[in-house]
C-alpha cells in the first residue's frame, strides 16, 4: 500500500497530482502545517518533518523528487517517466528537478510573507528579489517552450510527463507571488496541464485549511 502524509497546497501536492496520474491505489493523510510535524513519530517517516513523507512497501521516503523518480520507475506502463535509454532522459531529469529551484523561492516568500506575521520582521527587498527571481524561471519554462521547438505542448518533446507535474505544481504556488503575464507559452502550457483530472484532484478540498489565504500577495510598500 502507498500512503502519503501530505500537506495541501505545499510540495506534496505534487506527489499526489502523480499518484492521480498514475492511477494507483493509495491513501492520502493530510497533516496540519504545524508543529505536529516535529512529533517523534512523523519525525520517524521525515527526519526534518517536512512533508511529503510516503510510506510505500514498508520503506519510506521523504524528498518528493525522489518519490516521483521512484513512482515513475516503479509503473513504467504509464509512461510518466524516462528510462536511461530514452532520448528525453536527460531533460526530464533537468525538469523534474527544476521544481525545486522554483519552490526555494516560493519558500522564501512563504516565509516573508505568511511565516513573519510582523511588518517589521519582513523585508519589502527580498519579497522584490525572490518575486523578480520566480520570473527568471518562468523565462526559462517560456524558452523551453517557444519556437523554433514546433508541437511542444509540454516541457518534453516526448509529451506529458512528471517534468509538467512537478514544475506545474510548483508554478501553481509560484503564482502567489509573481503572475505570468508576458508569458504567453506558460500560460497556455500551464492552463493545459491544470485542466486535467489529475490535478484537479490534488487540490485541497473544501473542508481542509490551506496554507495560502490569499490568491496574491503583493509585497509591501518600503
Amino acid at each position: 500500500m502507498i500512503v502519503l502524509h501530505h500537506v495541501p497546497q505545499s510540495r506534496s501536492m505534487r506527489v499526489l497530482w502523480l499518484l492521480n496520474e498514475l492511477g494507483v491505489a493509495h491513501q492520502v493523510v493530510v497533516h496540519p502545517f504545524d508543529k505536529s510535524l516535529r512529533q517523534p513519530d512523523f519525525l520517524a517517516l521525515s527526519p526534518a518533518g517536512r512533508v511529503p513523507a510516503l510510506e510505500i512497501e514498508g520503506e519510506r521516503m521523504f524528498e518528493s523528487g525522489a518519490m516521483m523518480e521512484y513512482l515513475c520507475e516503479q509503473f513504467p506502463e504509464r509512461g510518466l517517466g524516462r528510462t536511461p535509454d530514452d532520448m528525453d532522459r536527460m531533460p526530464f531529469l533537468v525538469w523534474l528537478h527544476f521544481a525545486e529551484t522554483i519552490t526555494q523561492h516560493v519558500a522564501i516568500l512563504t516565509q516573508q510573507h505568511i511565516m513573519l506575521r510582523e511588518d517589521h520582521m519582513r523585508s519589502p527587498t527580498v519579497m522584490r528579489l525572490e518575486a523578480a527571481r520566480l520570473r527568471k524561471c518562468y523565462a526559462a519554462i517560456e524558452e523551453r517552450l517557444s519556437p523554433p521547438v514546433e508541437n511542444r505542448d509540454h516541457l518534453l518533446t516526448s509529451g506529458f510527463s512528471a517534468c509538467d507535474i512537478a514544475v506545474g505544481q510548483a508554478v501553481y504556488m509560484a503564482l502567489h507571488y509573481a503572475r505570468l503575464d508576458g508569458f504567453p507559452e506558460t500560460q497556455k502550457w500551464y492552463a493545459r496541464i491544470t485542466d486535467r483530472a489529475g490535478f484537479r484532484a490534488a487540490l485541497p478540498a473544501d473542508n481542509e485549511a490551506r496554507l495560502y489565504q490569499q490568491e496574491f500577495y503583493e509585497p509591501p510598500d518600503g
